[in-house]
């Protein structure tokens, strides 16, 4: 109990502190991810036309995922120095795999006979994509832009340890103190983050799925 009012009183007593870190976590969080979503899309798609080299490129991002995340950050620092540069680059590099590797097996995942119709309807392979493809696949790509973002918001606790901002910078502030309250005052938030934009983007999964999948 004494834990919990000291972190109540750490909420009230900062809770300038707590805002200023969430909406930095955030920041970091969704630029990332923005970014890595922007890489990703295209690479999966171009990688389902290009099947050969579809699985070493695959490979290198997971290989990216086995580093842990406070060791590639801390690669970051001589080449980009300190604060939200390195932090945003790594905490794109950890959200490619799980948007690369749902891009590409979504797309394979259609049916072939709905693509063999669109070629019968005459559509270019571009129609095909955005018509056909892109629309069937869409909850297997939101699933896997779910699973980055979640894992992001986690992993962007650890910017803290380069300058980056974020709620890490109280938790490394109470570890350094000893003091749980704050360790608190920035795990409580984080992970309510997550659990909230996972809810957001699965509800937005649950709509952009056609209705004869949903069935």
């Amino acid at each position: 109990m004494s834990v919990i009012q000291a972190f109540l009183d750490v909420l009230i007593e900062r809770w300038d502190a707590i805002l200023t870190g969430t909406l930095e976590h955030l920041y970091l969080s969704f630029v990332s991810v923005a970014i890595a979503t922007c890489i990703a899309v295209p690479l999966g798609i171009i990688l389902t036309r290009k099947q050969r080299i579809a699985e070493p490129i695959i490979g290198i991002t997971g290989l990216f995922q086995t580093i842990p995340s406070l060791a590639l950050l801390a690669f970051m620092l001589p080449i980009f120095g300190i604060g939200v540069t390195p932090a945003i680059i790594a905490l794109t590099i950890y959200s490619l795999l799980p948007i690369l590797r749902n891009t590409y097996t979504g797309i394979l995942g259609v049916d072939r006979s709905a693509v063999e119709a669109g070629k019968g309807m005459g559509m270019t392979n571009f129609q095909i994509l955005y018509i056909v493809e892109l629309p069937l696949s869409l909850p297997i790509i939101m699933a896997g832009i779910r699973t980055a973002t979640v894992l992001t918001i986690g992993v962007a606790s650890l910017a803290a340890f380069i300058g980056a901002g974020g709620l890490g910078e109280l938790m490394f502030r109470g570890l350094q103190m000893m003091r749980n309250d704050l360790v608190l005052a920035g795990a409580i938030p984080a992970a309510l983050l997550a659990i909230f934009f996972d809810l957001i983007l699965r509800w937005v999964e649950v709509k952009t799925t056609p209705r004869g999948l949903k069935k």
